[in-house]
């Protein structure tokens, strides 16, 4: 029997801070990073490996304070033929912030 697809919206789950100190969640897609570095440049959430050319966050849980920040990283990401590997969640409603391609709020990951 396959084991049911992971819901990336799910992830984090017992390691999650409230939801009112952190309302938002990155969801990283790090197999489909193409190391540009471009998120690197617009957050500092974000440091581009040199040694294995993949981004990571400092943090996958962020306040208002880091939202744009990261959110910019989001949209500028050239991943998947410009759609990205970095997603913002508002962990609340589930809604996709960004890249949000479908504009819709539905969450673009694709694992």
């Amino acid at each position: 029997m396959a084991d049911e697809p992971i819901d990336p919206a799910e992830i984090g789950g017992e390691d999650e801070p409230p939801i009112e100190e952190k309302p938002y969640k990155i969801i990283f897609e790090a197999n489909k990073c193409i190391g540009a570095g471009k998120c690197a440049e617009v957050s500092e959430n974000w440091e581009l490996d040199l040694s294995t050319g993949i981004a990571s966050p400092n943090s996958y849980f962020i306040d208002d304070s880091q939202l744009e920040a990261n959110v910019r990283a989001a949209e500028v990401c050239p991943a998947k033929k410009d759609d990205g590997v970095i997603h913002v969640i508002d962990r609340e409603s589930g809604e996709e912030l960004a890249p949000d391609p479908d504009g819709d709020g539905s969450l673009s990951v694709d694992w």
